[in-house]
């Protein structure tokens, strides 16, 4: 995906990668509000001035630049827990790695015990999972740098993590 506008900073990164291929992503998601949303029919979710992370994959058609457009605009008919939430939150940064291996349970994992996240009281975003959810708030700004450490901690044969500034 080659945008003139969009600005990488990696960690172990190669110049020529981009989003789009198919890996693992988490949305780095700011919250000014404190509110209730509805997430689809069943849940409700107390937002608080803060961070929120949300983590998936990308590994169907389109890859990760598919995936992430859908993210970047509002969803018309929301389908995914993260399309309710993204109609309250500012997508401030993504995090991208092509690892070719499903990667969006270790990345939760790290964010919630290696990063102190809280996740919401419902499994959200992990429907398809055993995950607590693929959704963790904080009250500052996750620090890359410290997420790839807690990640190469778990897992060293992982494959480099970019984050791409909105």
């Amino acid at each position: 995906m080659a945008q003139a506008n969009v600005k990488w900073r990696g960690v172990h990164m190669r110049p020529s990668v981009s989003a789009a291929g198919a890996g693992t992503y988490a949305l780095l998601l700011r919250i000014d509000v404190t509110e209730e949303i509805a997430i689809g029919r069943r849940h409700r979710l107390r937002m608080a001035p803060g961070w929120a992370v949300y983590v998936g994959s990308a590994f169907g058609p389109g890859g990760a630049a598919a995936r992430l457009a859908h993210h970047r605009r509002p969803a018309v008919r929301p389908h995914w827990h993260i399309d309710y939430l993204r109609s309250r939150a500012v997508l401030r940064a993504v995090w991208i790695s092509h690892d070719p291996i499903h990667r969006e349970c270790l990345w939760a994992t790290v964010l919630r015990e290696d990063l102190g996240g809280v996740p919401p009281p419902f499994r959200f975003g992990a429907s398809d999972c055993r995950c607590a959810a693929h959704l963790h708030r904080f009250p500052d700004r996750p620090v890359l740098t410290a997420f790839v450490a807690a990640l190469r901690v778990r897992c060293p044969v992982h494959a480099a993590v970019l984050e791409q500034a909105e």
